[in-house]
């Protein structure tokens, strides 16, 4: 009762009328002075404050300022600014030239008010849709990684359903800690667990692959811990995309491209066009778009096999490692095929008093990756499946082959009560994978095996319901509401002969046992309030509340301030805040047999769920909590002249009790007694097992720099130079939280290798430069990427470990505009065929797993593609 009891007094606080003060109200129309069209979000600011608001479909706006006369300023992308003094109450009507683009505005981490970037408490990042696409990247992940130095995605090869996802994450601390948003709506998360040796490992992301870029108008990137606003996952920042509304052109792009090596193709095609609804400024806004790549193989060529003992002159395979020197190996990027439709409209109220609103998307997806090759003296075939009679058997290489489904979508309603904001939506989301293993077998069923297989299917998806409330009091701004959210994960089982015996070759498939259907729901109720005191100072704050059906609650807060420098020339800015975040259900109730490679033998490797009587009353592992968190941001902005601007951040975050996957946990090597472990393995039939457990506890320090320099006149055209680096490093601090029955077994949850992929994996240092020059028709774009050194230590031996050197990758990209409706563009990325060190196996045969990668594999900083050109080619209508 006094559960439910404490849910209505929150609720009855948070619609509890709100006292108004007594403002001075400035309303009007803004319009294009070409045409007379009214302009929909443009910006509306005080000048010398951050105090504004922007206009809405109908180009209509209303600022309330506490004193008059104040001068405001107006500002749209692609209009010049103008300003106007106004010294009484009433209507201002505006007319915009059109002119250059102008200082970016953003509403991400502030509900009641737009901000500068220059303005704002917190780093934000504001990445429009032509800075994404001149990376010249094929995917959002990507263009992100090139874009900005805190943010990293790379491919991943040889790692079953992760090499279809990419783990991707900001500040290098993991998938599940940095939450995306579409439109400001939570984003689903993937179905997938990264349970391979990968950056992320253990952990779940968004699937960032489902959000095509035709869609996007630009990218907001928090830089900030944002739980106490967005709740849960906001520990390294928060992702914004925002859609595109009512474009003027109906767009049509399509690219192609290939690397140097003649592998790797790629096609990319898509459509972006806007329909008008109504007379009253509503719109429409479709995307579709279509995406293919080819495989890339960047196998090692050992000509032995020191894995299995088999050397190059062996007698019986002699004549096959000649003929095989990479041991029939594919390690590179997966094959894909991709379909996106995504849509967001919007229609205004008769009496300009709100909005309907919706949008989301379903994105389409199928791959094929690869596992290990089975040679033929590792799986033999006496029963002619894998290869036709009367042939010489030559063994074979599974595939993993995926079809994911990524679906969201979001209905809501805007409009004015009492002079507050409000916002009404439902969203609902969802990630789908199966998989298949083809070009295999089960050996234990004979020649009644089939060689193709499916080994089962995950499913996540949430529903929610926010209602949030907003109003700009002039110098004091207000925020508050409340969000009701489901979420369900299922695992569905595979066909009986994937998991019949052994299972089927490289994943046995998904047992009845590890059937699961979990759901849990949370309730969050948020605050939010800004104060000005002068038009120089600001001072924030937020709470928020989280209930959780399945663990608990947590309070998470957040405070900022920022003193404004000279006209709005930059800013002094700092912040403080808790986060959390709560296990995803996958971490709780994930269950399944691995394939597994260790000290050269191939064996099963099972993982336990949390709630498995076997791994909490026979392990004594405790049920899995969120993790907590402690944020400070520090540092300044500074805009010395019209284009030229810098920004400078240095943050700490400290995680306590992060979930994370063990290390594998196996016998002891004595054979006179069975320890409770042992005797899991034994009744389980398999050589280790792995859980998850809140066991670690991490500090990260860091610094952010941005710098950009638009403008710059040179001969007939003008440069623009853009600078950002990131710098990082994380420890583990204290005792890691082993439970006591294996501590007293001598078994280590996380051992030297896995706590270096928390704190290595990941560049410590990443710098871009970019250079930009546009010259009549002609646009020429430079990008260089340095991606820190990363290292890969060795689980037990020290003199094993290696460190691969930093790179630099660059990036050519040409344009060419043949008309205002009409352009062409060609992309080398990699123009210098950069490559990461090799790796050097130092004795070890399964760092390098016997020859069969030349290149890292779980510490990738960039890929192994090398050169890629792609020509592309965008026509308006």
């Amino acid at each position: 009762m006094g559960h439910i009891f404490k849910k209505h007094i929150l609720l009855l606080l948070m619609l509890a009328p709100v006292l108004v003060l007594g403002q001075n109200v400035i309303q009007g129309k803004v319009s294009d002075s070409g045409n007379g069209d009214l302009l929909p979000g443009v910006n509306v600011v005080v000048k010398g404050t951050t105090t504004g608001t922007t206009t809405d479909f109908d180009g209509n706006y209303e600022l309330s300022v506490s004193s008059l006369p104040v001068t405001l300023v107006f500002s749209s992308i692609g209009f010049k600014s103008i300003e106007i003094l106004v010294s009484s109450a009433g209507t201002v009507n505006v007319t915009l030239d059109e002119g250059l683009m102008l200082q970016e505005v953003i509403i991400l981490g502030n509900r009641s008010k737009p901000r500068t970037v220059i303005g704002s408490p917190v780093p934000i990042d504001n990445i429009g849709v032509a800075e994404l696409k001149n990376t010249g990247q094929p995917t959002v992940d990507k263009m992100l990684t090139y874009k900005v130095p805190s943010f990293n995605s790379s491919t991943q090869a040889v790692s079953d359903g992760t090499a279809h996802f990419d783990p991707a994450d900001l500040r290098g601390l993991g998938p599940s800690r940095t939450l995306v948003l579409v439109n400001g709506k939570r984003k689903n998360l993937s179905s997938l667990v990264y349970i391979n040796d990968t950056p992320g490992k253990g952990e779940v992301g968004v699937d960032l692959k489902s959000v095509p870029s035709a869609a996007i108008e630009r990218i907001e990137v928090l830089r900030d811990g944002a739980s106490a606003q967005y709740g849960s996952d906001a520990i390294a920042g928060v992702i914004n995309m925002v859609l595109k509304r009512n474009v003027e052109y109906t767009t049509v792009g399509a690219s192609s491209g290939i690397t140097t090596e003649g592998d790797g193709f790629n096609f990319a095609a898509d459509v972006n066009s806007s329909i008008n609804l109504g007379e009253d400024g509503g719109y429409l806004n479709l995307t579709l778009g279509y995406y293919k790549q080819e495989k890339t193989n960047r196998a090692g060529t050992p000509g032995e096999d020191t894995l299995f003992g088999v050397p190059a002159n062996d007698p019986d395979w002699g004549t096959w490692l000649a003929a095989n020197p990479d041991l029939g190996m594919n390690v590179g990027q997966p094959e894909l095929k991709k379909i996106d439709m995504f849509f967001n409209a919007g229609v205004p109220f008769k009496n300009g008093n709100g909005e309907f609103y919706t949008f989301g998307g379903l994105t389409y997806r199928q791959g094929t990756s690869f596992a290990l090759y089975r040679t033929p003296y590792w799986i033999p075939d006496p029963f002619n499946l894998l290869h036709a009679p009367g042939t010489t058997y030559q063994g074979f290489q599974p595939t993993f082959e995926t079809d994911v489904r990524d679906n969201n979508a979001t209905v809501g309603v805007k409009w004015k009560l009492f002079t507050m904001d409000v916002d009404l939506s439902g969203t609902y989301g969802r990630n789908a994978v199966d998989y298949d293993v083809s070009n295999s077998i089960n050996v234990d069923l004979g020649a009644n095996s089939p060689t193709t297989f499916d080994v089962g299917a995950y499913t996540f998806s949430n529903t929610l319901a926010n209602l949030d409330f907003s109003k700009d009091l002039g110098t004091v701004s207000i925020a508050f509401g409340a969000e009701i959210r489901g979420e369900r994960f299922t695992a569905m089982a595979g066909e009986p002969a994937s998991y019949f015996g052994a299972g089927t070759q490289s994943f046995p498939g998904l047992q009845p046992s590890n059937a699961v259907e979990a759901t849990r729901e949370n309730f969050g109720l948020y605050g939010e309030l800004e104060w000005e005191p002068t038009d120089r100072i600001l001072l924030g704050g937020a709470v928020r509340y989280e209930d959780f059906s399945d663990f608990g609650d947590n309070t998470s807060w957040k405070v900022n301030g920022r003193y404004l420098l000279g006209d709005n020339q930059g800013a002094i800015r700092a912040s403080y805040s808790t986060g959390f975040r709560a296990p995803a259900l996958h971490q709780i109730y994930l269950s399944n047999i691995q394939t597994l490679v260790s000290g050269g033998t191939i064996s099963n490797q099972g993982t336990f769920n949390n709630v498995d009587p076997i791994i909490r009353d026979g392990l004594g592992v405790p049920q899995l909590t969120a993790e907590t968190s402690k944020n400070i941001t520090a540092g300044f902005t500074y805009k010395p002249i019209e284009n030229l601007s810098f920004a400078v951040d240095f943050y700490n975050v400290k995680i306590d009790d992060r979930v994370l996957f063990t290390n594998e946990i196996g016998f002891d090597g004595d054979d006179t007694t069975n320890n409770p472990v042992e005797e899991i393995l034994l009744a389980n039939d398999i050589t280790s097992l792995k859980f998850f457990i809140n066991a670690v506890n991490t500090n990260t320090t860091g610094v952010d720099v941005v710098a950009s320099y638009s403008n710059i006149a040179m001969g007939n055209g003008n440069l623009g130079v853009n600078i950002a680096a990131n710098f990082n490093n994380t420890k583990i601090e204290g005792e890691i939280k082993t439970p006591a029955i294996l501590a007293s077994n001598g078994y280590q949850m996380f051992n030297r290798k896995e706590q270096a992929r928390i704190t290595k994996v990941r560049p410590k240092s990443k710098v871009l430069l970019g250079l930009d020059y546009a010259i009549e028709k002609w646009n020429f774009i430079l990008n260089n990427t340095y991606f820190g050194e990363v290292s890969w230590d060795h689980g037990s031996d020290p003199q094993k470990d290696q460190v691969f050197a930093g790179k630099v990758i660059t990036d050519l990209i040409l344009g060419y505009d043949f008309s205002q409706k009409i352009s062409a563009n060609i992309a080398i990325n990699n123009l210098l065929n950069v490559y990461p060190d090799e790796l050097d196996p130092k004795g070890d045969v399964v760092t390098d797993l016997g020859g069969r990668f030349r290149y890292p594999w779980e510490v990738n900083q960039f890929g192994y593609a090398g050169t890629i050109i792609n020509a592309g080619i965008t026509l308006k209508f």
